[in-house]
């Protein structure tokens, strides 16, 4: 228990201040990057302190993975130029077993990364970009392309190219209309529908309705109007609504991916995002069992060889996780790879540099 408290007394203080240094320096790079704009634009001061102030969660959530990283490595490397981890060898207690408290510490931070960005990250960085877009006047367009709304449990199914806010209007939209046992009926073709408020429902133009017969076959008939009234679905519904899985928690990501997949859309991407939020936080794993497997690499400039390798292992797992997203995203991987391909890969490497680490 004494060399876990030792071991632990290195590394927990200088973890803190890894922590607070790395977040500062990614709230000021956010702050400089983005100074000049709120200056021109008149922003004041309390608004974008409220910025930076929802910013630090996100911010520590970046900065634990490195900050874990330079402290074990700094610590470990430290030891071993001060022939502390000789002295352990000679006594009969291996490299490992010496550090699966730090180990163990690493998981525990993993899981707990989880659950703070899950229960605190996502609410304050929603926070401070909504704030930040306002300031930076940053506003997106509720226009949406290819929109596809399935409306009364599947009997009514909307597709348009497009949808344009400022008219309130769906061009190029085909309804399809379904029995209770989703048999096809008919389909509408329309080249512009407008949303009456009035009536409550969406007027179509120029409209083309294809019915079955009694055989089965499909053909031209005239448009009965009263269908109008069962386009019921506001036009608030179609609308750009892209969720972003990395801004949400994950359950609600998993009721969106879950959405996209009933509606026939692609959802890749999003799955992927989804099983990235679980692989991430593992990261805190990895760079400790990295970092004992680099130990013993050198007794000289201990600082400056901690930080040049910590910095590097984490661009390296960052680029990793990067590329394998893009892959998954193409459909060149699964997502499931894409998220944890990278974590089994790095762990494999620990392993491999533990093996032959000096015990």
């Amino acid at each position: 228990m004494k060399l876990v408290g030792y071991l632990l007394k290195k590394m927990i203080p200088l973890f803190i201040g890894a922590v607070l240094f790395f977040a500062l320096v990614l709230n000021l790079v956010d702050l400089f990057m983005n100074l000049t704009t709120y200056l021109q634009n008149g922003s004041s001061w309390h608004d974008i302190g409220v910025v930076m102030l929802n910013y630090i969660p996100k911010t520590i959530w970046y900065a634990v993975p490195v900050a874990i990283l330079f402290s074990s490595s700094y610590t470990l490397s430290n030891m071993y130029a001060n022939n502390e981890l000789e002295a352990l060898f000679a006594s009969g207690v291996s490299l490992f077993k010496f550090t699966a408290p730090a180990l163990i510490l690493s998981i525990i931070l993993s899981i707990a990364l989880f659950a703070f960005e899950n229960g605190v990250v996502v609410q304050t960085y929603e926070k401070k970009m909504k704030l930040q877009n306002h300031l930076l006047q940053k506003f997106e367009s509720d226009n949406n392309n290819n929109v596809i709304v399935i409306s009364e449990n599947g009997k009514i199914i909307y597709n348009a190219a497009r949808y344009y806010e400022e008219t309130k209007r769906l061009q190029n939209l085909y309804v399809i209309f379904r029995d209770e046992n989703k048999n096809l009926i008919s389909v509408i073709h329309s080249d512009l529908a407008i949303w009456d408020f009035d009536a409550g429902h969406w007027r179509l133009q120029n409209t083309l309705e294809y019915k079955r017969d009694e055989s089965g076959r499909f053909s031209t008939a005239s448009f009965d109007s009263t269908l109008e009234e069962k386009l019921t679905e506001s036009y608030e519904i179609f609308r750009k609504n892209i969720v972003d899985v990395q801004s949400v928690s994950a359950k609600e990501a998993k009721i969106y991916i879950e959405h996209l997949r009933k509606a026939g859309l692609p959802f890749g991407q999003q799955l992927s995002e989804y099983y990235k939020k679980f692989a991430f936080p593992f990261i805190v794993f990895i760079v400790v069992f990295l970092s004992i497997g680099l130990t013993g690499k050198t007794k000289k400039n201990v600082l400056l060889i901690s930080l040049a390798s910590c910095i590097s292992a984490s661009v390296l797992f960052y680029v990793m996780h990067m590329v394998t997203m893009v892959f998954a995203k193409h459909g060149y991987i699964t997502p499931f790879a894409g998220a944890w391909s990278p974590v089994i890969l790095f762990t494999i490497a620990s392993i491999i540099l533990l093996k032959y680490s000096r015990t």
